[in-house]
């Protein structure tokens, strides 16, 4: 039997607000201890019989504010409330508790976690999408995929970084 999964969760959209926008990608990096894989969910294929699958084998999904913004905005647009079958870890609340602030890209400036693409936010990834869209730009779609790729595997590595507090401070 193969050990659960974690899941490392992040979505990009066309905007703030769930009502008005729509999920672009859903970046999911999955790990145990022998493998990790990369599914991102992009378009048409952003939909909650294709999120389900991809978390089959998930026993905890870790986020940054995904309980303010990740998982309100896939219950409004997918119809699926993911608290209800997943253990949920957001590592903002755990960067918070070690005075740790800020967006996501300030904490893994103030951990030393580093980033290829620099410059590029929430924002910037809307921007990508209607590029792809508007011109069928694949290299903006391209960028997009990579920048959300690094979101997701950067949530492990904020993790790893967490856990090392955790246990420093214990041994204090």
């Amino acid at each position: 039997m193969q050990p659960p999964l974690d899941a490392y969760l992040d979505i990009e959209t066309t905007g703030l607000c769930s009502f008005y926008d729509e999920i672009t990608v859903i970046g999911v990096y999955l790990a145990n201890n022998a493998a990790t894989r990369l599914v991102q969910l992009v378009g048409d294929d952003v939909t909650r019989t294709n999120l389900l699958r991809t978390l089959r084998l998930v026993d905890t999904i870790y986020t940054y504010n995904g309980s303010g913004f990740d998982f309100p905005f896939i219950n409004f647009r997918l119809s699926v409330n993911l608290r209800e079958h997943f253990h949920h870890r957001d590592l903002m609340h755990d960067c918070w508790k070690n005075n740790l602030y800020g967006g996501f890209k300030a904490v893994e400036r103030q951990l030393g976690i580093p980033r290829q693409l620099q410059g590029i936010a929430g924002a910037q990834a809307a921007m990508l999408w209607w590029r792809y869209q508007a011109h069928h730009d694949r290299k903006a779609l391209d960028l997009l995929l990579k920048y959300n790729r690094e979101d997701v595997v950067n949530l492990m590595a904020l993790k790893g970084k967490l856990e090392m507090f955790s246990k420093s401070a214990c041994r204090s």
